[in-house]
């Protein structure tokens, strides 16, 4: 697999218009065309591991598409503070991914299903318990009041997502995973201008969102990133699947 580093000039497929179909379109609009492309529906469904699910809220402020995050309440056992997306294990009465998805943000920042318009699925990652976690891609509106379960979110900010292929404040951390050579690791801080705080985004959050902006915008970003950008999906899924391999054979 070809490993870019910020050189040469990759043509990404989501960046190709051919046919000038984007022409006169919202950012809204621009951005659902291109996710759609990335939709793998319920093609990794059938993997035995336990599922998770994440939603990944966007919405549009000041003309720019934004990214909505969760910090998690200090009062969780697991992973306490970290930014994340909201999301959990999947429940019996899930009927799938998405539903997972919805549930969970409902539970932790009051968002109805009938808020979100979902848009795809996008290659699921795996979690440190082993799950499949499936990041469901939706658009909210911008006028959209967030009420935050203490129990489970202490803060929800958000970010550009173009800030997620050019960053002001980034390093790759290295990290070893199930007993495999360390693997760098996506760690974005961002310094939010309303409320002069900084959040650190890393891990698998971080893993998602760059995905996202890559097939998003079609733009190379200033960092490395493990994937073929002239075959974006293809080696994400190629990625995903060499991991659960690891994963099921270490288990």
């Amino acid at each position: 697999m070809r490993l870019w580093r910020g050189g040469g000039s990759p043509k990404m497929a989501a960046a190709q218009d051919p046919q000038g179909e984007q022409a006169g379109m919202s950012v809204k609009d621009k951005a659902k065309l291109h996710l759609r492309k990335f939709d793998v529906g319920d093609k990794f469904s059938y993997l035995p591991l336990a599922k998770a699910s994440v939603l990944v809220p966007l919405m549009v402020r000041d003309g720019k598409l934004c990214v909505l995050f969760t910090v998690r309440s200090m009062k969780l056992t697991r992973s306490p503070g970290e930014v994340c997306f909201p999301g959990g294990r999947r429940e019996p009465t899930d009927i799938d991914e998405i539903a997972t998805a919805l549930r969970e943000a409902e539970e932790e920042v009051g968002l109805r299903a009938e808020q979100a318009e979902v848009i795809c699925r996008l290659v699921p990652g795996i979690d440190r318990t082993h799950s499949i976690v499936t990041p469901v891609v939706a658009f909210i509106e911008d006028s959209f009041q967030a009420h935050p379960n203490p129990e489970e979110v202490s803060d929800i900010f958000y970010v550009p997502l173009e800030y997620f292929l050019r960053p002001s404040k980034y390093k790759a951390l290295h990290v070893q995973m199930l007993g495999q050579a360390s693997v760098p690791v996506h760690f974005f801080e961002y310094d939010d201008p309303e409320r002069n705080l900084s959040f650190a985004i890393w891990g698998l959050t971080a893993h998602f969102t760059v995905f996202l902006a890559l097939a998003v915008f079609g733009e190379k970003p200033t960092f490395e990133v493990d994937y073929d950008l002239d075959n974006l999906i293809s080696s994400a899924e190629s990625n995903f699947m060499r991991l659960y391999n690891t994963t099921k054979n270490k288990l």
